[in-house]
């Protein structure tokens, strides 16, 4: 695994939100679903991607909730759109992965266990999130997206 390490500037997103924990994976599909009618009401949008942003209370505590999002980055907070959100992506160090298929827990769980240990870099407290672009086809072993995962130097 090389990823590519970045300084991310400050996001801008109007999407929907809801609350999970660790395994309900229901959550997720059920937010895609209650997303995907809405983002032509956004009339500022930047891009066609889709972002998935997960905001975790305490990212080792697997009994802790996560925030869960499905957004698209805007230029500007308003309008919000009825029913939406508005939320910020703050500034940051992120090594993004490219992740193939639709088993991102394997993708995760080497970026965890492979990657992370050995990079001089631990996980900083900060979104993480998947941007899913021209190449990102629901469903299909061909889909491509990105994984930005918020990362800061070892002390």
């Amino acid at each position: 695994m090389n990823p590519k390490l970045i300084h991310q500037t400050e996001k801008k997103l109007n999407g929907i939100k809801s609350s999970m924990h660790h395994g309900q994976f229901g959550n997720i599909v059920a937010l895609w679903q209650r997303f995907m009618p809405n983002p032509k009401t956004i009339t500022n949008t930047i891009n066609g991607e889709f972002i998935a942003l997960q905001e975790y209370t305490n990212f080792n505590n697997f009994e802790a909730s996560i925030d869960i999002w499905a957004c698209v980055e805007v230029s500007s907070l308003d309008p919000i759109p009825e029913g939406m959100t508005a939320f910020i992506i703050p500034k940051g160090e992120y090594a993004v992965f490219l992740h193939k298929g639709m088993d991102a827990s394997k993708t995760y769980q080497q970026i965890m266990t492979k990657w992370l240990p050995t990079s001089g870099y631990v996980i900083d407290d900060r979104p993480h999130f998947q941007v899913m672009g021209e190449k990102y086809k629901n469903g299909s072993p061909d889909s491509e997206e990105d994984f930005y995962v918020p990362i800061k130097k070892v002390n």
